[in-house]
C-alpha cells in the first residue's frame, strides 16, 4: 500500500478502481498512473498502487509509492490465474486501486475484461472502475485517438476520464479541432466523465523540472522537498502539481457512487 503525507479528504471514502490504458507506448500513461496515485494520496484515501506491465514497469520505480509488480500477461495472452487473483481483491478488498497496464498488454487485458464483464462483477460488487486514456499531440494522435475508441467501445456511461497530454505537441487535429470537438469524442460524450490537462510549459524552466522529476521517478513531493531542486524549480513543480490537483478536483471520483454519477450528469449538461 502506498505511502505519503496525506490531508483527509471530506467525503466519504469507497471501493474504486483506475485504470490507465491506452495502446500507444511512450504517451505518458504510466505517467497518469503516479498522478492519480499521489492525488488519492494528498487526499486521504487509502491508496493500492499496482504495476501489470510486464515490459516497462515504470510505475513500480515510483519507490515512494510502494507499487506492487503483478505482470498479467505469458506468453503474449493474460495470465487468467493472476488476472483473477488482482480481480478479487478489486472486489472484496476496500481502498483506492490505481492499476497501470502496459502498452503490450492494451488488446489482450481489454478484451479479457470485456468478455469477463469485468465491469459488470465491479458494479455487483459496489465498486466502481474508472478508465483512464491519454491522447496526446504531435505524430502520435491518430494512434492515441484510435486507442481511446478502443476503449471508449467497452466503456460504461461516465466512466472515462481523457488526459490530453500536449507534451508533444497541442491535442488538435490538422483542421485545428480541440479533441472534445472531435467526432470521435462527440462519438463517446455519454462515455466521458470529464479530461486533465498536461500543459506543455516553457521548456528552458518548467520543462526541464518536470523532466528531471520523471527521470528520477520521484513524486512531487519529494522532488519539492528535495536539496537538488532549487527554490523556484519547487514552487514551479507546485503549480504543476497544484494544477493537476485541481482538475481531479473538479471530477467526480470519490465519495459515494451515487453522488459521483449525479455529479458526471451535472456536468454533462
Amino acid at each position: 500500500m502506498a505511502r505519503e503525507n496525506t490531508t483527509k479528504h471530506s467525503e466519504p471514502q469507497t471501493a474504486s478502481v483506475h485504470l490507465s490504458l491506452q495502446g500507444k507506448g511512450g504517451v505518458g500513461k504510466s505517467l497518469v498512473a503516479a498522478i492519480l496515485v499521489q492525488y488519492f494520496l494528498a487526499r486521504g484515501e487509502t491508496v493500492y498502487p499496482v504495476d501489470t506491465d510486464p515490459v516497462n514497469q515504470t510505475l513500480s520505480q515510483y519507490k515512494a509509492l510502494s507499487v506492487q509488480s503483478l505482470p498479467l500477461m505469458r506468453d503474449g495472452a493474460v495470465d487468467q490465474r493472476k488476472f483473477d487473483a488482482l480481480l478479487e481483491r478489486l472486489l472484496t478488498e476496500s481502498g483506492t486501486f490505481v492499476v497501470d497496464s502496459g502498452a503490450a498488454t492494451f488488446i489482450p487485458l481489454w478484451y479479457y475484461m470485456l468478455e469477463n464483464r469485468v465491469f459488470e462483477s465491479l458494479a455487483t460488487a459496489g465498486r466502481r472502475l474508472v478508465v483512464h486514456s491519454v491522447i496526446t499531440g504531435g505524430q502520435a494522435l491518430g494512434d492515441t485517438l484510435s486507442g481511446f475508441n478502443d476503449v471508449g467501445d467497452g466503456c460504461r456511461e461516465a466512466s472515462l476520464v481523457v488526459w490530453l497530454n500536449e507534451y508533444f505537441g497541442p491535442v488538435r487535429d490538422e483542421k485545428g479541432t480541440p479533441f472534445m470537438e472531435m467526432q470521435v469524442s462527440q462519438k463517446h460524450v455519454q462515455k466521458i466523465l470529464g479530461s486533465v490537462s498536461i500543459l506543455r510549459r516553457t521548456q528552458d524552466t518548467f520543462g526541464r523540472d518536470i523532466e528531471e522529476m520523471i527521470a528520477a521517478k520521484m513524486t512531487f513531493d519529494a522532488a519539492i522537498k528535495n536539496g537538488k531542486f532549487s527554490l523556484m524549480a519547487k514552487q514551479r513543480l507546485k503549480i504543476v502539481r497544484d494544477h493537476l490537483f485541481d482538475q481531479l478536483d473538479a471530477l467526480p471520483l470519490m465519495g459515494h457512487v451515487k453522488a459521483q454519477l449525479a455529479g458526471a450528469a451535472a456536468m454533462q449538461g
